[in-house]
C-alpha cells in the first residue's frame, strides 16, 4: 500500500465514546502537529424529531454506532498515534499483527458524505420525476421503481418501488440509480 494519498478510514471505538475519541484525535492533531496527515475527523451521526408528551424533542441519532471515520494520510506515525488515542481499539480493515488497515471505498464514503449532508461532488443525472429507473446498490440492489421526487440538495431521489404487493416510497442516493430505457 502506497503513503501518500489521503484516504479515509474506519476506526474502531468504544460505543457511546465516538465524540470523544473525535476530540481526542482532533486535539491531538493540533498539539502533536498532524495536520499535513490528519485532516477531518466525523462521527456520523443525524438529528430526528421525536415527540414525547405532545412536545418535539431533537434527538441526535448514531448511524455507526462504535465508529468513527477518519480521512488521513496512512503513514506509520499517523497510524500509530490514531490507534494509541483513548477510547480508539483498532481500524477496521486491519488483519492485525501490525499489519495497517484497507481504506474506505471511495463511493461508499461519498455516499456517506452525502447523507450527512458534508459531500461536494454533485451528481448530474438523465431521469426525471415520473422515469423508471433501477436501484443499483443496496438493500434494494436491481429492483426497479418510478421517480417521485428529486431532490437536488441532498442528491437523493424518492423511488415508488412495489414492496410486499404495495407501491412504498423510498430514498434513494442519485448514484445508485440508472434510468430503465424501453
Amino acid at each position: 500500500m502506497a503513503e501518500g494519498n489521503k484516504e479515509w478510514y474506519v476506526v474502531n471505538t468504544y460505543a457511546g465514546h465516538e465524540n470523544r475519541v473525535k476530540e481526542n484525535l482532533e486535539r491531538r492533531m493540533e498539539t502533536m502537529g498532524l495536520q499535513d496527515y490528519l485532516f477531518r475527523v466525523i462521527v456520523a451521526e443525524e438529528k430526528e424529531i421525536e415527540y414525547k408528551n405532545g412536545k418535539e424533542v431533537e434527538k441526535v441519532k448514531n448511524l455507526f454506532s462504535g465508529y468513527v471515520f477518519v480521512e488521513m494520510i496512512m503513514t506509520d506515525e499517523a497510524w500509530y498515534i490514531v490507534r494509541n488515542t483513548p477510547g480508539v481499539t483498532g481500524f477496521i480493515g486491519s488483519s492485525g499483527g501490525g499489519a495497517k488497515p484497507f481504506p474506505v471505498a471511495e463511493d461508499e464514503m461519498e455516499s456517506i458524505l452525502r447523507r450527512l449532508g458534508m459531500s461536494e461532488r454533485r451528481v448530474n443525472v438523465d431521469f426525471a420525476v415520473g422515469d423508471r429507473v433501477k436501484i443499483l446498490s443496496g438493500a434494494f440492489d436491481g429492483v426497479e421503481g418510478t421517480v417521485e421526487e428529486l431532490n437536488n440538495e441532498t442528491q437523493t431521489a424518492v423511488v415508488l418501488t412495489i414492496l410486499f404487493g404495495r407501491e412504498t416510497p423510498t430514498e434513494i442516493n442519485y448514484s445508485d440509480l440508472e434510468k430503465v430505457e424501453f
